[in-house]
């Protein structure tokens, strides 16, 4: 039987981690890196070392807590308020993947994954 076990010298690759955030950052311009990035964390999260599957959590709850907070800002558009709570999202969202992302490049899980601010 072959053994599963993560090389160390993979245990503290952040190379993608890097890049969901990084897709998460480029959502600005290109709108659909953000998916791109939630299925790459989903598809890294179950091989990584804990303190990178914090990441990966941290980086999965942005994408599906933006997508409802977009979709209120988009029905709530009508009554004038969706545009200001559409920007929120973003910025939201882009500050949330650069404090991830400054985390990450000390090599530190991040400490609060399930949080909803940061």
């Amino acid at each position: 039987m072959q053994d599963q076990t993560v090389p160390p010298a993979l245990q503290d690759d952040k190379t993608m981690a890097i890049v969901v955030y990084a897709c998460y950052l480029a959502g600005w311009v290109t709108g659909i890196s953000p998916v791109v990035g939630l299925v790459l964390a989903y598809v890294s999260k179950g091989s990584a070392p804990e303190w990178l599957q914090s990441h990966y959590v941290f980086s999965i709850r942005t994408f599906w807590l933006s997508l409802l907070f977009a979709v209120i800002g988009v029905l709530t558009l009508i009554i004038g308020v969706g545009a200001l709570i559409l920007v929120a999202v973003g910025i939201w969202v882009t500050v949330r993947a650069a404090v991830g992302l400054s985390w990450l490049l000390k090599g530190q899980a991040y400490p609060t994954p399930r949080n909803w601010m940061l």
